[in-house]
């Protein structure tokens, strides 16, 4: 929520100059206040426990937020309950003619796969091509960050030596980016994919900033210079026990797989996981969100003219 002032306030410019919230009353007096109107695009076999972590983050702020459900049409649930789905999402046909303030894509299991082989591919396309004028601000994690990077501006994933998963140490790049605000010039995400895009390539594509980075995951938050679509590589979502359960259950099917990095005390895994990204998570969901409550217009039907 942004701070109401006086207008003349000499601390106006200088929070305003480094991008804090801040709004006189003049304003105040003048705002109109709708509950902000998310669509949450979940990909992840675990459909329950993915909505539990980003539910719990969306909560964490004092802005009203009303919550759209959505699943891939063309994609049939193997780890969700028909009943579930059938209850709490909606498809792309039920939604696509309404206007939303946010649209979160979550990751998906699916990094090995050609972008064109994923079976909801062209009802990925659909939904993004439609978010470009029904969605104020986007915010893409993981394989669904890499999908819109590649689908909005062709850039390639590069498949890894080996998976990619810890916590890792990330550093701001850009000083009093919205979406960055109050972070500390160090701070830790999770991470968990066989893929990554370089930072080369985004560089390349003309309208992306690198905002924030890591010296061993790589390129972590990309955002566009309108600050309206933003790409996140990791997991700040997960819980305490996430990336636990994925090593668990890799070992369980076989799979070689190395312990999280930075994850259990003395790489031991039958130790309690750190948990020490749970505040940045937070701040920059609720960034996000106060980012968008700033921008959008009131009236949704005006996103075509932005």
């Amino acid at each position: 929520m942004p701070i109401t002032i006086p207008d003349r306030l000499p601390a106006v410019k200088q929070l305003e100059s480094e991008n804090i919230f801040v709004m006189t009353h003049q304003r105040a007096e003048h705002q109109d206040i709708r509950p902000l109107r998310i669509l949450l695009l979940n990909l992840m076999p675990m459909k329950i426990e993915t909505e539990t972590q980003i539910l719990r983050l969306l909560g964490n702020s004092p802005l009203q937020v009303e919550l759209e459900l959505l699943q891939a049409a063309t994609h049939k649930s193997k780890n969700t309950s028909a009943e579930h789905l059938l209850a709490f999402y909606k498809t792309f046909n039920d939604i696509e003619h309404e206007r939303f303030d946010g649209l979160i894509v979550t990751g998906a299991p699916v990094e090995r796969l050609d972008f064109e082989q994923v079976d909801y591919w062209p009802e990925l396309c659909s939904i993004l091509s439609w978010a470009k004028s029904n969605v104020y601000s986007t915010f893409n994690i993981c394989w669904g960050a890499q999908a819109a990077l590649h689908y909005y501006y062709g850039i390639p994933k590069y498949e890894l030596p080996q998976k990619l998963s810890g916590v890792y140490k990330h550093h701001p790049l850009v000083d009093y980016h919205p979406l960055l605000r109050g972070f500390d010039d160090r701070f830790y995400a999770p991470h968990s994919r066989y893929t990554e895009v370089l930072r080369e390539d985004i560089d390349k594509a003309e309208g992306l900033t690198v905002l924030a980075d890591s010296p061993d995951a790589g390129v972590y938050i990309i955002g566009d210079w309108q600050c309206r679509n933003f790409f996140i590589t990791g997991h700040s979502e997960y819980d305490r026990e996430t990336l636990a359960n994925e090593y668990n259950r890799d070992l369980g099917k076989g799979i070689e797989t190395n312990i999280p990095a930075g994850y259990f005390p003395d790489d031991k895994p039958q130790s309690r996981p750190y948990m020490n990204w749970r505040a940045h998570a937070s701040l920059l969901y609720s960034n996000w969100l106060n980012l968008v409550y700033q921008n959008t217009p009131y009236n949704l039907a005006d996103l075509a003219r932005l």
